[in-house]
């Protein structure tokens, strides 16, 4: 059904430790082309994370990194206006490690966290990318709005083969041996019949939930009408 974390998530994710200077965690954000790092400690635990705009309260990124041309992005300069300068920001600016310069504590998914969870929790606070750790809150990867995208953009053939296998041939309340499942461009059609006028229903509703699922188109018959039976 829904997608989970660790179907989408980039497991090969570079981090960096406390004591990691200034000047390197820049170099791994520019090597890696990522706009943030987790930050973990010698077990591997996720501390906190350093991101493009830690790093942009320090003039120096500028003119080491970007040359004197450069600006900050516009939603970075616009953040600077509305707000006066906090204690954390003024740190930050004056931070010389990772440690110094990181947001904690991060926000964090699990494995099994849905894909949608994380889209929403991305949403929620305004970041591009999550560190995803286990139980104990080690770094197990990161995912970011690219991931997600795999999520929505599925071959017909993967979105059919997952009706078939984990909806259609899986239902343990019905005979759903007389169902087909046909998918053009995202769009599910079903057809054949069951016995129940219910376990329509129930398969409408349960493809709708399948990732990459633009739209059902109904024509499945039944042999029996539950409803108007009263159960």
């Amino acid at each position: 059904m829904h997608m989970k974390v660790r179907d989408v998530m980039s497991r090969q994710a570079v981090s960096v430790n406390g004591c990691t200077s200034f000047r390197d965690v820049a170099e791994v954000l520019l090597t890696y082309g990522v706009s943030v790092v987790p930050v973990v400690d010698g077990e591997g635990h996720v501390l906190g994370v350093v991101s493009e705009a830690d790093l942009l309260h320090k003039e120096e990124l500028r003119e080491q990194f970007y040359g004197e041309g450069y600006r900050p992005p516009l939603r970075v300069r616009l953040r600077a206006r509305v707000r006066s300068p906090s204690r954390s920001i003024a740190g930050k600016a004056r931070g010389e490690t990772a440690a110094q310069l990181m947001t904690a504590p991060a926000v964090t998914v699990r494995p099994h966290t849905s894909a949608v969870s994380a889209a929403r929790l991305m949403s929620e606070h305004g970041v591009k990318r999550i560190p995803v750790v286990d139980d104990e809150g080690r770094l197990e990867g990161v995912i970011s709005r690219t991931d997600l995208l795999k999520t929505i953009v599925r071959s017909d053939e993967e979105v059919a083969r997952e009706i078939r296998d984990d909806i259609v041939e899986s239902a343990l309340w019905a005979d759903t041996s007389h169902v087909h499942v046909a998918v053009s461009d995202a769009v599910v059609t079903l057809s054949g019949s069951v016995p129940r006028r219910g376990d329509v229903l129930t398969l409408v509703r349960m493809t709708e939930r399948v990732n990459g699922v633009v739209d059902v188109v109904d024509r499945l018959t039944w042999e029996r009408d539950d409803a108007a039976e009263g159960g």
